[in-house]
This record gives C-alpha cells, structure tokens and sequence, in this order.
C-alpha cells in the first residue's frame, strides 16, 4: 500500500481574493471537515499537490494531512481543476473516523487480458467503468479493484456482481437492488460494432492493461 504525506499550512484567509493570492503564490486552497470537528482551512504546495494527484492510488488511500495542529487522517472528497490550465484550484478533504464507513470510488484494474478467449478470436475490451464506488471501514479500503477477464468470450461481460470484492467492502451500486448490477468490462467482436457498449467507453485490444 502506498503512503502519502500532504504537508499542510494553516490559511487564516478567506474568499475569493484570498484564494487568488494563495494560487500566484503556488499554493491550493483547501479545506479538512468531517468527523465530528471543525473544518480547517489550510493551503498546499501546488507542485507536491500535482505530484501526489499523478498517482492513482492518491484518489483511494488514506492519506496523512500534516497541518500546524497535527496529523490528519484524510481522504480526497472533492477537487476542482482549472477548466483550462494545469492548474489545481481547490481541494476538499474528508476526516476519516476508523469507526464509520467511507464511501469512495476505487480504480477498477482489468487482469487476464492475455489469456482471455475473446481477445485470442480477434475481440477487443471495452472498459465501461474506470472505477466503482465502494464502501467499508477505513481499515479495509483496497487501493484498486481487481477484475478478472481471463475467460471472456465475444461477446461477454463482467458485472458488477461478479467482481471478486475484498471482505469487508461493499459496491455502493448493488446497494440499491435489482437492475443496479452494471458491466464492468465487455468483449466486443469489433472496435465501435453492435456488441460494444457505453460510447466513448475505453477499448483495450490484447495485453495486460
């Protein structure tokens, strides 16, 4: 498991200028709420934030939020990115209370496409989810989620139901019932063809992902 440190500086002030001052400063504005205390307001170094937000497993794990009045244990709720420019405008952390469950999107990883039948027939995989929004105790967050592809035909897919999910960790979607248990990944016979799925929905042809 990764182990990501944000260091933090407290932000006393607030508003939109004050927001605009911390950016040209190359700082983010940031906000930690959540479990039961009062939100702080804090500010990030733009370049370590960006670095950190390369890493995939940043938006799923547990980081450590290091501010002037101690450690933090958080995860990233929300952030708001430049609508046009490499730029980081603001982001929002959520406390984590060891006792009450998280919801959280997780990457979804696909294995097996070496060895999937459809892809040895000239079939391609379609990604119809880049991620699933699970929920557990901190404790058993999983960094990704694992599905299995190995043995899709053309024309198959792998559902929501069928993900071998860790003890402990629920997928939100199958919360809500019949009809909620969506394809994960399907093997299409041709790129764009009738058996492909969700349009712009992410097309894998042989190999690993």
């Amino acid at each position: 498991m990764s182990n990501f440190v944000v260091i933090a500086e407290a932000r006393e002030d607030q508003g939109k200028g004050a927001s605009r001052r911390l950016r040209h400063q190359g700082k983010v504005p940031a906000v930690i709420y959540g479990a039961g205390k009062d939100p702080i307001s804090v500010s990030l170094n733009h370049n370590e934030m960006v670095k950190h937000l390369s890493d995939e497993a940043f938006y799923s794990h547990i980081l450590t939020v290091k501010t002037p009045g101690g450690d933090e244990k958080a995860i990233l709720k929300d952030l708001q990115r430049h609508p046009a420019k490499a730029i980081v405008m603001h982001a929002d952390f959520l406390r984590v209370d060891e006792n009450q469950k998280l919801r959280v999107h997780v990457p979804v990883h696909c294995i097996g496409t070496d060895t999937s039948p459809g892809i040895k027939a000239g079939g391609v995989l379609t990604h119809n989810m880049n991620e699933v929004e699970v929920q557990c105790l901190p404790k058993n967050l999983p960094e990704y989620i694992e599905v299995d592809v190995s043995k899709l035909e053309v024309g198959q897919s792998v559902h929501m139901s069928e993900i071998n999910i860790p003890a402990g960790v629920e997928v939100v979607e199958l919360l809500h019932g019949d009809g909620h248990d969506q394809a994960v990944a399907t093997m299409a016979a041709t790129r764009g063809g009738s058996e492909s799925t969700d349009e712009g929905a992410e097309v894998v042809e042989g190999g690993e992902e």
